[in-house]
């Protein structure tokens, strides 16, 4: 059986975990625990090693899907997870600007470490404040169009959101691209 690592970064609050289980045709294993630190002025529970999730395609192909944790201070996590990777998707809430600093910093860390096929996807793009898909590709260090990977808007908490991520993220993989 051929199996497809996918992992899914980003800053604390991105929507990684909601994405994971909104796909995953198993139970999600995760390791949330309590946040303790400024995790805590945006969500109660926060992951601290990673999120697991798998989809079955057929008896011959499945895809694993990975998710890091936000926080820094768990780069050692990002480091195992993306060494093995196939293609990865880098999660960046679109009405948070302040945060984009932290999704660049992850970016640097996964490009260094791996050069997979990679796509960016846009969660709350429906929210107050929220940037256009430009504006946050430089942000990130985009500066050429060109050179840009794929930029999608995607819903974690829409299963039908998250596999259309999916698949394009796959599809990019499968064509080899490397952005």
């Amino acid at each position: 059986m051929e199996i497809m690592r996918l992992v899914v970064t980003g800053p604390v609050g991105a929507g990684k975990s909601t994405f994971i289980r909104s796909v995953s045709e198993i139970e999600v294993v995760d390791t949330d625990r309590r946040a303790t630190d400024e995790t805590l002025m945006l969500k109660k529970r926060t992951t601290v090693a990673f999120d697991f999730g798998r989809l079955q395609f057929g008896p011959e192909m499945a895809l694993h899907l990975y998710g890091t944790p936000g926080q820094s201070r768990f780069d050692f996590m990002w480091d195992i997870l993306i060494r093995k990777a196939h293609a990865y998707i880098l999660l960046v809430a679109a009405h948070r600007p302040h945060e984009f600093r932290s999704a660049r910093r992850i970016l640097g860390f996964m490009k260094q470490r791996s050069q997979v096929p990679m796509i960016i996807g846009l969660t709350h793009t429906d929210c107050p404040g929220a940037w256009d898909a430009e504006n946050i590709a430089i942000a990130l260090g985009y500066l050429d169009a060109n050179r840009c990977p794929p930029i999608i808007t995607v819903n974690p908490n829409q299963s039908a959101s998250v596999a259309e991520a999916v698949i394009a993220l796959v599809q990019h993989s499968m064509q080899g691209c490397l952005v």
